[in-house]
């Protein structure tokens, strides 16, 4: 059963386009389809910064294929990520719904039985069932084991890793690697902790088979573009739509030296790999528009902001500093819900649709993701729950200045109960119920604070969220009850809808691991070496 198992894996691979196998007039469905529906790409990089793209903020200048999508597209600096965490982030980007309804409030391990829960539906799985081609190429973060591996999520095609690639430990030389074998006791290389999860090596899958053990992650930014260069080039050909997840590891730790000789990519880590980051989006952005240009929507946007206690290895947060928070040590970025920790670099490009170099001040969200494509898409919302995104496609064509007048944050590691909706926006007003939590540079970890009536910012005035409302204002009395009545509101919501249990059990025999004979499970697949032709061969 699992070899004929792996055999329709296969076949799913070859049609995709990933290996020649002959077949050009067969879809994943039999059918021919000259549908004229609308193609996605959503890039998703990791831990980026507000701060990172030279066009929000000029004292950076590596992203100069960014600044030009932007440019001919159009920018957004009022997006927000629904959570400053890797898996709640991804789980509501591809669900529409706040980790509080889809069950995903923290992180998943290496060692996690569970994921985003079975009962809840992708993005990908609303597309495929549309008639379109997916894939999800990178990180994926959202379970690895069983039936919550992305190959059962909706996801015709994978290539990536199941988690961050911190989690894991790896050959590569670079900055904050867990080496193989694991986390040595005692290190030179560098002052920061190394974070080390696990003793076993980093995998990299292809559907379902993992194909190197550890991972290169020196090649890692070429392999995603060759992949994803390749599925664009095949669903183009095929007549069907498609639907393309690009999650990088940039900028997440660790940075991979991008440089044969150590120059520039060793006084500046940090930049080199954004300059890589930003070459591959500039080489999907070349293959959209001299393939597809014409009905393919480029969505590029963050998962959370920097992680500040990796010092010169996280990025900026541009003027959202948190200061309130600074001053009190801490972190103000990623886990936190301050300014810092959610509100994330996000570009829209589309030829001829979306009109060029225009800044859109609106206050939107990854949760408006889901409705947006599922709109555009001509497809229909998942019954029998609520979203907390919402459709802006007309946004995008210059129809609508209608953005969220509120936006709630969740907890996502820092002071406090996992997913507990601890701030929140009200146009410019920003409400924080809970703070610190987060550990800094300097390795300090801010007090944890319950503010009971709220903490109150006006961002309008105070875009460094430095200076409260004075809790005896005019101001702040007009604005508080508005704010309780919108918080309330949404957990008589909560309460009412579908909600989802993740689960977050643990259990070692659930870690990948393609040898488990060798210390930290080292390998290479046969699949890795070879053509398709010989591996069928081989399962034959």
């Amino acid at each position: 059963m699992g070899i004929l198992f792996v055999k329709v894996l296969v076949l799913v691979t070859c049609l995709v386009g990933l290996y020649s196998c002959h077949h050009p007039g067969i879809s994943l469905d039999g059918k021919e389809s000259h549908s004229p529906k609308t193609n996605f790409i959503i890039i998703l990089a990791d831990d980026i910064g507000w701060g990172d793209l030279g066009i929000n903020w000029d004292k950076r200048k590596d992203t100069p294929n960014l600044d030009k999508m932007a440019m001919e597209g159009m920018r957004f600096v009022d997006f927000h990520s629904a959570a400053s965490t890797c898996s709640p982030s991804r789980a509501s980007l591809l669900t529409g719904r706040l980790g509080i309804r889809n069950g995903v409030t923290h992180n998943f391990a290496v060692t996690s039985v569970g994921g985003l829960p079975l009962n809840e539906t992708t993005l990908a799985e609303v597309l495929k069932e549309a008639g379109y081609l997916t894939a999800m190429i990178g990180k994926w973060h959202l379970g690895h084991n069983g039936l919550h591996h992305p190959s059962f999520r909706g996801f015709d095609y994978y290539f990536g890793i199941p988690y961050s690639h911190d989690m894991g430990c790896t050959d590569t030389p670079g900055y904050n690697c867990p080496p193989c074998p694991a986390c040595p006791q005692h290190s030179t290389t560098t002052s920061h902790p190394r974070g080390c999860y696990s003793n076993v090596a980093l995998p990299l899958f292809e559907n379902l088979t993992i194909i190197q053990q550890p991972v290169n992650l020196t090649s890692m930014a070429t392999k995603y573009a060759d992949k994803a260069v390749q599925f664009i080039d095949y669903a183009s050909r095929s007549g069907h739509p498609f639907f393309l997840y690009l999650a990088l590891t940039h900028m997440h730790v660790p940075l991979v030296m991008t440089e044969p000789t150590c120059n520039l990519s060793c006084q500046d880590p940090y930049g080199a790999n954004l300059r890589q980051m930003d070459a591959l989006v500039g080489q999907i952005k070349a293959k959209v528009d001299s393939t597809a240009r014409e009905n393919t929507f480029l969505w590029f946007t963050g998962d959370n902001g920097p992680w500040s206690e990796k010092c010169e290895f996280a990025g900026s947060v541009g003027p959202y500093t948190g200061m309130w928070q600074k001053e009190r040590d801490g972190s103000s970025a990623k886990q936190t819900t301050w300014e810092g920790g959610h509100r994330i670099p996000t570009i829209a490009y589309w030829a001829g649709k979306i009109p060029a170099n225009v800044t859109s001040h609106m206050m939107l969200s990854t949760l408006d993701i889901f409705p947006t494509v599922i709109s555009l898409a001509n497809a229909s919302l998942p019954p029998h729950r609520r979203f907390d995104g919402m459709d802006i496609s007309e946004v995008f064509f210059g129809q609508s200045n209608k953005g969220h007048e509120t936006l709630f944050h969740p907890n996502s590691g820092a002071a406090g109960k996992y997913g507990d909706l601890q701030a929140l926006r009200l146009n410019q007003y920003k409400a924080f119920y809970v703070t610190g939590g987060a550990k800094a540079c300097d390795g300090s970890i801010g007090q944890e604070e319950h503010h009971h009536p709220p903490l109150i910012f006006n961002l309008q005035n105070d875009i460094q969220e430095q200076k409260p409302l004075d809790s005896k204002s005019a101001e702040y009395h007009a604005v508080l009850p508005i704010i309780n009545q919108a918080l309330l509101g949404i957990l008589q919501d909560i309460a009412t809808d579908n909600v989802s249990i993740a689960d977050y059990s643990q259990d070692p025999a659930v870690i990948p691991c393609c040898n488990p004979q060798h210390l930290v499970c080292r390998c290479q697949s046969m699949y890795w070496k070879s053509d398709f032709n010989t591996y069928r061969k081989q399962l034959d």
